[in-house]
C-alpha cells in the first residue's frame, strides 16, 4: 500500500497566510485603480462642463442688451417670488458683488437680463424704432444642482423664434424646459465694472426700504464677470471629491 501525504499543520498555515496576504494585495490595488479611475472620471466630466459653460454663458450674454433688477414680463412659475411684486415675479435683485450659495431648496436668482427679440429669419422684432424685448433668468436649482436659463417672451414680440420656458417637471411642446447651463454648481460669484474696468461703486446709492447699498445699479454695469464654483463627489468610496472654478467675463451692449 502506497503511503499518502497531506499538508502538515504548520504548512497549511503557511499558505493561509501568504494566499491572504496576496489576496489583500489584489483587493487593494483594484480599489485603489478603481478610486483613481473614479476620480479621473470626475475631473474629466467638470472640465467638459468649465469649458460647456464659458461657451454656453458667453453665448447667452453677447446678446444681451442690459441687466435689470427684475423681470417685466410675469413668469407664471417662478420660483422665487417677490412677496412685495406679487406672482409672477422674481425676486428683485441689485448690482451689489457677492457669491450666490446653491440652496438647500428651492431656487436662487443670479441675473436678469433682457435681450432683442428676433424672428425666424434673425431679424429684430421692432417696436416703433426699438426692438422688443425678451427676458432671461438666470437662477441655481438645490433640487439638480444646475445654473439654468428661463427664456421670458415678450408677449407683444409677434414670431419670435424662442418660447417661454418652464422647470422641467411642467415642460411640454410649448413650453420647453429651461437650459442647463452648468451642472454640478456649489456658488457663482458675481462682479460688475465699466468697460474701463472699474468695479462699480455699489456703495453710492442706499435702498430707503432695507438700508443695504444697492449702488448706481444695472443701468452702469458695463462688464459681468460671473465665477461658477463647481462640486462633485465622488462616487467611488475613497475617490477624490472634485472642486474647481471657471471664470466668464462679458461685455454688455447697455455700454
Amino acid at each position: 500500500m502506497s503511503s499518502q501525504r497531506g499538508f502538515t499543520i504548520p504548512e497549511l498555515i503557511i499558505m493561509m497566510i501568504v494566499t491572504s496576504f496576496l489576496t489583500i494585495l489584489v483587493i487593494t490595488f483594484a480599489l485603489n485603480f478603481w478610486s483613481s479611475s473614479a476620480t479621473l472620471q470626475n475631473d474629466s466630466e467638470s472640465l467638459t462642463t468649465r469649458l460647456n459653460s464659458g461657451d454656453i454663458l458667453r453665448e447667452q450674454l453677447n446678446v444681451a442688451s442690459n441687466l435689470v433688477n427684475q423681470n417685466s414680463i410675469p413668469d407664471s412659475n417662478a420660483n422665487s417670488v417677490d412677496p412685495t411684486a406679487g406672482p409672477g415675479y422674481w425676486t428683485a435683485i441689485h448690482a451689489v458683488p457677492g457669491s450666490i450659495t446653491m440652496p438647500s431648496s428651492g431656487a436662487a436668482p443670479v441675473l436678469y437680463f433682457t435681450a432683442p427679440s428676433v424672428d425666424s429669419s434673425k431679424n429684430f422684432i421692432m417696436n416703433g424704432t426699438q426692438a422688443f424685448q425678451d427676458e432671461f433668468i438666470l437662477y441655481l436649482n438645490a433640487g439638480t444642482k444646475q445654473l439654468l436659463l428661463r427664456t421670458l417672451v415678450n408677449p407683444s414680440a409677434t414670431g419670435d423664434r424662442l418660447k417661454t420656458s418652464c422647470p422641467s417637471n411642467l415642460a411640454s411642446s410649448s413650453c420647453p424646459k429651461d437650459r442647463v447651463m452648468a451642472e454640478n454648481i456649489s456658488s457663482v460669484d458675481t462682479r460688475f465694472f465699466s468697460r474701463s474696468g472699474n468695479t462699480i461703486n455699489y456703495q453710492s446709492v442706499v435702498d430707503p426700504l432695507t438700508g443695504n447699498y444697492i449702488g448706481p445699479d444695472y443701468g452702469s454695469a458695463e462688464v459681468v464677470e460671473l465665477t461658477l464654483h463647481l462640486f462633485k463627489k465622488s462616487t467611488l468610496h475613497g475617490g477624490k471629491d472634485t472642486s474647481n472654478q471657471v471664470i466668464i467675463r462679458v461685455a454688455l451692449r447697455n455700454g
